[in-house]
């Protein structure tokens, strides 16, 4: 039976569908706009079918429908039948500190995924809508969810707490829970795979480089630390998020500029990080370097800032690890920016450093399969690892479907 990997979210829904195995792609594409005027299909195959069209989709019931429409389409179909698909794993972004490793959709979950909407307004209602959708649509497939948060239910609980009175952890669940989960757990066990070295012995420091931006300090295969907090807000600077940020600093603008939360969240998620540092009218770092390098003095100071953070977070888990053995690039700027990796990492090799040394050639390098990029001589081994998150999904959905069978 096939596997069907789905990401719903506020307006789109992107899917992918996997052979039994869970390895090999059948068909992937989304949804998107929806809700919108022009909202569109885009489907492909490995054997070069594709649709790129409008389509009248008003929700994530619809837009599922859509898919399966597709996926069995008598022209560009992969299968003949919706029964051929017998299962379906959801990426679901907080499953808060009950649901820490993939599970079997029932009630009891969907409850408890609702109750975690507070914890993540802008993804879990949406998510459950695709779940809803699912089940309404392919009644027979096991729907397995997938959570971003999973990964990251191993950090300590000195770690996780904030310093704040202990109450509000345990009436109100605040705490770091991280985010990104799915990717970073990916990547740490495909960067061990390329070394061909047991997880259980690296210290591993995992770098999620996208629009959103996490860090992860991964030891002996499970996650010790991590940069995103109770949200997503925290940590690194990101294409439209701050980052982190004093909260006094955001009590200050919120009473002498009258922001309302609504309006105060809205800066913090959507209107700072690169976009507001580097003046551009764009958060695309590539834009951004472009800028730098064409002389706009602002965007060279956005890009600092961008670089610098992540090496402070380098060197913070280097040390909550006790050291550093592996350090891997992933998602679009970590994969695909050389610059980058060249700015986090210049300064780290010699004696004073954490012995990190990239190799020019090998860092500027293209390529779409994980490498490594280190000098000779360096001691940490430095990766460029491409995530694969639904990849990851539908590994994780078939494994726990064997262990039910």
């Amino acid at each position: 039976m096939a596997i069907l990997v789905i990401n719903a979210g506020s307006s789109s829904v992107k899917f992918t569908l996997f052979d039994p195995d869970g390895e090999t792609v059948r068909a992937s594409g989304i949804v998107e706009r929806i809700g919108f005027d022009g909202t569109r299909l885009e489907y492909r195959t490995p054997n070069g079918k594709a649709l790129d069209e409008i389509v009248p989709v008003a929700n994530a019931d619809e837009a599922v429908g859509t898919i399966l429409a597709a996926l069995t389409h008598p022209a560009h179909g992969v299968i003949d039948r919706i029964d051929k698909i017998g299962a379906v794993g959801h990426r679901v972004v907080h499953g808060g500190e009950r649901l820490t490793h993939p599970v079997v959709v029932d009630e009891g979950v969907k409850a408890y995924l609702s109750e975690c909407g507070r914890f993540a307004p802008l993804h879990n209602p949406h998510h459950l809508k695709g779940i809803e959708a699912c089940e309404r649509h392919i009644p027979n497939a096991v729907q397995v969810t997938v959570f971003d948060t999973a990964f990251h239910a191993t950090i300590p609980r000195h770690a996780f707490l904030y310093g704040i009175p202990l109450r509000f952890y345990t009436e109100d669940h605040i705490r770091r829970y991280g985010f990104h989960g799915i990717s970073h757990k990916y990547v740490s066990e495909a960067a061990a795979r390329y070394l061909q070295l047991p997880a259980d012995g690296l210290r591993m420091i995992t770098c999620h480089l996208g629009n959103g931006c996490s860090m992860t300090a991964v030891k002996g295969g499970r996650s010790v630390d991590t940069s995103m907090g109770f949200t997503p807000l925290e940590g690194l600077v990101m294409g439209t998020r701050c980052g982190d940020i004093d909260p006094a600093a955001v009590l200050h603008l919120m009473e002498h500029h009258r922001f309302s939360p609504a309006s105060m969240n809205d800066l913090l998620n959507k209107q700072s990080g690169l976009l507001a540092l580097a003046g551009i009218g764009s958060n695309d770092l590539r834009d951004v370097i472009a800028a730098s390098e064409g002389g706009h003095p602002q965007a060279t100071v956005a890009l600092d800032i961008f670089c610098y953070r992540i090496r402070k977070y380098i060197g913070a888990f280097a040390a909550v690890m006790g050291g550093l053995d592996v350090l891997v690039f992933t998602a679009g700027i970590g994969e695909n920016s050389p610059e980058v990796r060249r700015r986090v990492c210049a300064g780290l090799d010699g004696s004073g450093g954490f012995g990190i040394a990239l190799d020019g050639l090998k860092n500027s390098a293209a390529g779409s399969r994980p490498r490594a990029i280190q000098a000779d001589d360096s001691r940490v081994k430095v990766l460029v690892i491409p995530t694969n998150e639904e990849l990851e999904i539908a590994r994780e959905t078939l494994h726990l479907i064997g262990r039910r069978s």
